[in-house]
């Protein structure tokens, strides 16, 4: 029986599990080697340490309605997209009404998990941590593990040659960026075009001499905006487009969705895409398109090597007078805590049952929480991970036998030859995943029941943004409040945006003369073939 639950990290998946853990009445520890909460949106101007965090001008690429916690709106008078200090406000208010604080204990390191002697019947885990120097031992029945995806920068320096030898100029990963203060007036190459990759070009390009942007996939940009100011995911993210995905053949989905992408701008005129790419990622930026126009930015093909000052690309062309080399190629996972015998059970999230755990274990009482990539918000994943495992360690939910996970894993697990440039495609359907969780934990709402009983409110989940709080409407931690939230979701992502009030009866008036002219034309169609006597539309009143 699980009872005590060590949870490693404050972050959004240690605050969602360390509330998890207490809905369904278990004793969690959470350890966070720093001194608060947030973990990577927890901005410090300093790297030192190696500790990972957001820029500062960082903004997130999802809408609050579509990001936050599910039993836990966002302030309606936040904006949609929050800046690190807004978001990590919010994570702070979650953890301040839940009462999650007195269970972290701060500046304690986690160094070892290793497996009890009797882990084959007890399932329990050895910890040992460290604070202020000291060590300590603990044994706890479960553990999870919430440190996330960004932990260590993926730095591939073999893979450009003559940057360690030859080239006499700076070269950084993004993970040491902070602001634009230091690259003023220089000419800098950034290699990666992820979202990070595009944020700090679209920056760089405002203080810099010239950017350059090398690439070496198919990249489409997206806006945060759709086409009628609503958040773009808010309007995406719904169950009716997830159902037309499924319905639809895969190639005609890939056209419809290319189609929607070059309606902004030819992505092929600007180099970036083409709809022939079979291999391609999506990233979200509204800026980078006009910076491409400007000449701020200049794209390129993938680096073939660096001399002392120049870059020379695969097409053949050079780039002289390099200052700056600035590497967004991301990051790589790793556990060096957990022991040797587990850590060697997943090379990769692939080799997780459900993205979770590993299902070669004994006993199903490790698992990893937030270690995914989605389409939509990693923080709903998060915590729809964190409901099913506490739910499985308070006995609620059930594991299938090893032998059922394994073959689950083998059969979604990517063909060994992908290369690092394909993982874009490797991302799950946002809606696909949590509904799974969902159906394991049995929170996913049924929209046919429902449009039995409150047709309103199905129709509003299923042609509606597939917001969190969906997933609050039965089963075990249900919310009275979810209903409501729903209803209102539109509300609250309007309400900062009224700061300032305007008549739009001009807008009426226009509409409404939309709509009269096919009625207008149709009545004078009429009239032409039924003519009234002695009626004309120019004359006056027939008296």
């Amino acid at each position: 029986m699980v009872r005590h639950v060590a949870i490693i990290g404050a972050g959004v998946g240690g605050l969602a599990s360390l509330k998890c853990c207490l809905d369904e009445g278990l004793e969690p520890t959470c350890f966070e080697k720093s001194e608060d909460i947030g973990g990577l949106w927890r901005y410090t101007d300093s790297t030192e340490g190696g500790r990972v965090s957001v820029y500062r001008s960082i903004i997130t690429n999802t809408s609050k309605e579509m990001s936050c916690f599910s039993d836990f709106p966002c302030p309606e008078d936040f904006p949609s997209f929050l800046p690190h200090r807004l978001l990590l406000e919010y994570f702070r208010m979650y953890a301040r009404h839940f009462d999650l604080l007195r269970h972290i204990r701060f500046k304690t390191t986690v160094l070892s998990v290793r497996k009890r002697p009797d882990f084959a019947t007890s399932g329990q885990w050895e910890v040992v941590t460290e604070t202020d120097g000291i060590q300590e031992s603990h044994v706890f029945d479960a553990v999870m593990v919430c440190i996330g995806r960004y932990q260590k920068p993926n730095l591939p320096l073999a893979s450009f040659p003559g940057i360690e030898t030859r080239f006499k100029g700076q070269y950084l990963h993004s993970q040491e960026y902070r602001d634009v203060e230091a690259f003023q007036g220089k000419r800098i190459l950034v290699v990666g075009i992820g979202n990070t990759g595009g944020d700090l070009s679209v920056e760089l390009s405002r203080v810099a001499a010239k950017v350059f942007l090398s690439i070496r996939t198919s990249t489409w940009v997206f806006s945060r905006v759709s086409n009628h100011g609503f958040p773009a995911d808010m309007v995406n993210n719904t169950r009716f487009n997830h159902f037309l995905d499924w319905l639809l053949p895969s190639a005609l989905t890939k056209w419809i969705k290319f189609r929607k992408f070059n309606s902004w701008f030819n992505h092929a005129n600007y180099g970036l895409a083409s709809t022939k790419s079979s291999n391609f990622k999506v990233i979200t930026n509204e800026e980078l398109p006009f910076c491409l126009l400007s000449g701020t930015i200049v794209l390129k093909p993938n680096v073939k090597e660096f001399t002392e000052s120049s870059a020379l690309f695969e097409d053949g062309t050079t780039e002289e007078n390099i200052d700056v080399v600035l590497f967004a190629t991301g990051y790589v996972f790793s556990f060096p805590f957990l022991e040797e015998s587990v850590r060697s059970l997943f090379d990769d999230n692939h080799s997780l049952y459900k993205r979770i755990f590993p299902p070669q274990l004994e006993k199903p009482t490790l698992a990893i929480i937030g270690l995914l990539q989605l389409t939509g918000s990693v923080m709903v994943g998060a915590e729809m991970q964190a409901r099913w495992v506490t739910g499985i360690f308070a006995g609620w939910n059930k594991l299938p036998p090893a032998s059922k996970m394994m073959a689950d894993v083998l059969k979604q697990k990517p063909p060994v030859q992908r290369n690092p440039s394909k993982r874009e495609n490797l991302k799950l359907s946002f809606i696909g995943y949590i509904d799974e969780i969902a159906s394991c934990a049995g929170v996913k709402p049924s929209v046919l029941k429902l449009l039995l009983t409150d047709p309103r409110l199905a129709l509003a989940i299923f042609f509606g943004p597939c917001t969190p709080y969906q997933y609050r409407l039965m089963g075990r931690g249900k919310w009275s409040g979810a209903r409501e939230a729903i209803l209102t979701q539109w509300q609250r992502t309007l309400k900062p945006l009224q700061s300032r009030v305007v008549d739009d009866s001009s807008d009426s008036w226009h509409w409404m003369c939309l709509l009269a002219l096919p009625a207008s034309l149709v009545v004078g169609f009429l009239l032409s073939k039924y003519p009234r006597p002695g009626w004309s539309p120019w004359a006056g009143p027939q008296l």
